[in-house]
Parts: structure tokens; sequence; C-alpha cells
């Protein structure tokens, strides 16, 4: 520029052939003598709340888009990853390779984690707000949808999300301690998770000894009695939730038939016509499963099997029956459903019939909800979202969200990532366009660690987490696994502390 010139090694600056010294350069903002700012730059500061793939998926955006953006993820647990390391059965380790974007994510020099800091209770939201300038919340959905029926409180019950995290090694999980001494196990829905539980619970253990499913449940699994597992649904095979992949590896799992009831696939066959491609395939396989009769080898592999599992459908939960004695679940009273309308739009109505149904094991796998965190972040307890337009949350200048906590729990981990992109889109859209105003100097984590550090709480680093996993993988390799989960935050802190 003609007649400006900035010499920051001397701190001169000349401004129209006339020299002024500069006091202090502070956070990108240069001060002069009178106290005025001469110009201002400030790297934005952000902070996401929740390191599962939302909250990674959010921060790889920001760091690629803005260039100057510094981004600070906070995680309740120690261990970073979320409902990757949670979520994701342990027979499905390629899912799980997403893991390696995110540790790129979390090396960068922008970036920065810290784990083992509970957000709502160790740090409110207002302190994170009043440090950053804008705060993303990416924190999942960690409640459970309840049936809302009689006798889902008994023993023998579990909803879907603690039986993952119990078989996955969430410490919160780990008291879980099922009783798999049943015969019969129901699992309410028929989604991906439905059919994830289905196979572990049928799977043969030394399969699963080859994956980092936890050693308390190998045990378990080991001893377990269950040997037929119905997967139930309130619709019919047209509205069924999962996809094909899964489907497959429940029809191809060793030591398994299938056992369907004939009846529940009438008129299906005729509807398939109008069906979208990937549903039209999906339904294809479940009829072949369910009705053609076996091919020779098929059906030797068949008569072989030690277990079933089926689909039900047009069933809904009435009651759990329990065992007046112990308290345990001793059965299932399902309402018998018709379908009104068609296709995806098909809604279950009650024809006033039900059936009761003998199992030992009840798991409801009805959907995940996510839960408020502060008072002062709106909440749609009823969606169980932030209300929010393209993740800016409504009525709250500086706040978004991501993933789950945004869409409800829908979709897989792609969709979470294209959501998480549109959320980062909006916030350095706010960013450009001066919505979001960044020119004033933010402290960012250096204010909250300060925070922390009074109130007695250590974070654990990315390098802290990197030594738990280098434990865990050196634990598993001892068993042939690829890695063996610490089950509690008590010993990862302590391998963090060595």
């Amino acid at each position: 520029m003609t007649g400006h010139k900035l010499m920051f090694k001397g701190l001169k600056l000349w401004s129209s052939g006339r020299a002024t010294w500069i006091n202090r350069v502070h956070e990108g903002v240069i001060v002069r003598g009178s106290g005025k700012a001469f110009f201002a730059s400030c790297n934005p500061k952000i902070c996401v709340v929740g390191s599962g793939p939302a909250g990674f998926y959010t921060a790889q955006h920001l760091i690629k888009a803005r260039q100057d953006a510094e981004v600070d993820i906070y995680e309740r647990l120690p261990v970073p990853f979320g409902l990757v390391r949670f979520g994701v059965a342990p027979d499905h380790p390629e899912v799980k390779n997403v893991i390696n974007t995110f540790t790129q994510t979390a090396k960068q020099s922008r970036c920065s984690f810290y784990g083992n800091v509970n957000v709502g209770k160790d740090v409110s939201i207002e302190e994170l707000q009043q440090a950053y300038h804008a705060v993303v919340l990416s924190y999942g959905a960690e409640g459970n949808r309840t049936m809302g029926v009689p006798g889902e409180q008994l023993a023998g019950v579990y909803s879907a999300q603690n039986f993952v995290g119990w078989y996955n090694g969430l410490p919160s999980c780990q008291e879980l301690n099922p009783d798999l001494s049943c015969e019969t196990a129901v699992i309410l829905g028929q989604g991906n998770v439905a059919l994830d539980i289905a196979r572990i619970l049928l799977s043969p253990v030394d399969i699963l000894k080859k994956t980092d499913i936890t050693q308390p449940t190998l045990e378990a699994l080991e001893r377990s009695q269950i040997r037929n597992v119905l997967i139930i649904g309130r619709r019919g095979p047209l509205q069924i939730a999962c996809t094909i992949k899964e489907l497959r590896e429940m029809v191809n799992l060793p030591d398994t038939r299938p056992e369907m009831v004939a009846a529940d696939f009438n008129g299906v066959a005729e509807a398939l016509k109008d069906v979208p491609r990937p549903r039209k395939r999906l339904t294809e396989l479940m009829l072949k499963t369910a009705l053609d009769t076996p091919g020779e080898k098929e059906q030797e592999r068949r008569n072989k099997a030690s277990r079933s599992w089926g689909f039900r459908f047009f069933r809904s939960p009435v009651e759990v029956l329990g065992d007046p004695d112990s308290m345990r679940v001793v059965g299932i009273r399902l309402a018998v459903n018709r379908l009104e309308g068609e296709g995806e739009g098909a809604r279950a109505v009650l024809t006033g019939e039900v059936e009761d149904v003998k199992c030992g094991l009840v798991i409801s796998s009805i959907g995940y909800k996510s839960v408020p965190i502060d008072p002062s972040v709106p909440f749609d307890s009823r969606k169980a979202i932030v209300p929010n337009n393209m993740g800016r949350v409504q009525h709250v200048s500086g706040l978004y969200c991501s993933g789950w906590l945004k869409t409800g729990p829908t979709g897989v981990i792609a969709t979470t990532m294209n959501n998480s992109f549109d959320t980062a889109r909006s916030l350095v859209e706010d960013i450009d366009s001066g919505t979001l105003d960044v020119s004033i100097s933010k402290p960012g984590s250096q204010s909250i660690s300060a925070l922390l550090e009074k109130r007695g709480v250590k974070p654990v680093s990315f390098s802290d987490w990197e030594k738990i996993d280098n434990a865990e993988m050196k634990k598993g390799e001892a068993s042939g696994k690829p890695r063996e989960k610490l089950l509690s935050v008590e010993e990862m802190l302590r391998v963090v502390q060595t």
C-alpha cells in the first residue's frame, strides 16, 4: 500500500509519512499510545462440546475453511470418538477407520482436545461463551426413549444404548451385568442397532474373540444360554429400518438359522414394483430368506444350526411380564397391529388382539434421544433436539449445534458428517458476513483452563489419550485382539498419570 508501511521488528509504524510508536501487540490487535486499536485481526476461537463424529467433523471443516480458526474440543470422558468407540459393533472394525481422520484433525496445530471435562457441570455454557467467539454443541444423544409400558423397570429389561455400551466398554454401563441364562431374547426395534445386538448375542464366541469386545462381555457370552432372538417391529417388512448389509450379516451368521412367519409377508412381493431400489433389494433378500426353499447346502447349514433368529412384524409392546417373586422378566405381551397407508408413511394401528411371548431378556432399541445440557440452552423436549436453523441455535448468537443434537438420532456416520459440515459452513458464513463478531479478543482455553484448575478438574490432552490408546493396544495384543479397552475412568486416568 502506498504511503503505509508496517515494520514489526522495530514495532515502528509509518502512516502517511508520520511515525507512530506502538505500545503493544496483543492477540493480533495493534494498540497505539492513545489506547485505541489501530487495526484488529483476531483469530476466531471456537469451542466444540463433544468429541464424537459430529464434534470432529465440525472441527475438521472449521479448520479447513478458516486458516485462522482455533478450535478446542471438550469431552466428558478421558477418551475421544464418542459413538465410533462406544456405539459401532466390535465386529465392524472397518467403520472405525474414521478414527484415523479424526486423529489427523486433533493433531492440527490449531486444534486442541480437552478430555475429562464435563460441560454443564465442570464448566458452564455461559463460561464457554465468554471465553470463545462461538460454541458448537455436538454432544450427541445419550438418553433413551422409553417404551412407556408397565414392567419396563423389571430386571432383565435394558435399553439398546446401555446394552451396546456394556459390550463396547462404556464406563457408565460396566455394572449392567446382564443375565443371559434364558433361552429367548426379544429385541424391540428393527434398525441396525437392533441387528448389531442380535448378532452379538448369537455370534460364535471364537469370532468375537478377535474383536475389541470387552473381556467381561466375552466371558458372559461364553456362559450365555440364549438360543433364539426375536427382532420385533410395529410395522411391516416394507418399513423395516435396517440396511441390506446388516441383514446379509444376519442371514450368513454361522451356526444360526432364520425363523420367520410366512403370513407377515403377504402382499409384499406385489408391492415391490413401486419401491425405491435400495428398499427393493433389502426386501427381496428378506423374502428370499423367509419364504424360499433353501438349496441343499443352505438347508444342511440350517439343520446343523444350534441358534435361531427372526423378524416379527406388526407387533407393539403392551406390557413386560414379570415373575412376582423375583421381579425378573419372564415374557412380553405384544399388541397385534395392522397397517394404514402405504410405504414409508404407513401407520401401525391396533387390532385389539394381543399375544404373549416367553423370554428372559428384553432389549428396547426404539431410539436414542438427546438431553438438555444447561438451562441457558434452548431445548425442544418433544423432539429432543436443540431448536436450530442450519445449525444456528435459535435466539442465541454465537451458539451452534451439530449431529444428533441438531437433527435427532438418524442416519449413519456419513449423514452426521454432512450435517456437521453444514453447521461449520453456517458458522464460517456468520464470521465472513460479520454476523458473528470476531474482532474482539477472546481468551479461549486460557481462561477455561484456569477455571478448571481452580475447580480441581484435570483435563486429558490428545497426547494423554495416545497413552491410553497404546496401553489398550498392548493389552489386546497379549490376547490376540486389536485392543482391550480400559473400562473405568479411574483406570484411564491412572494410565495418563504414569
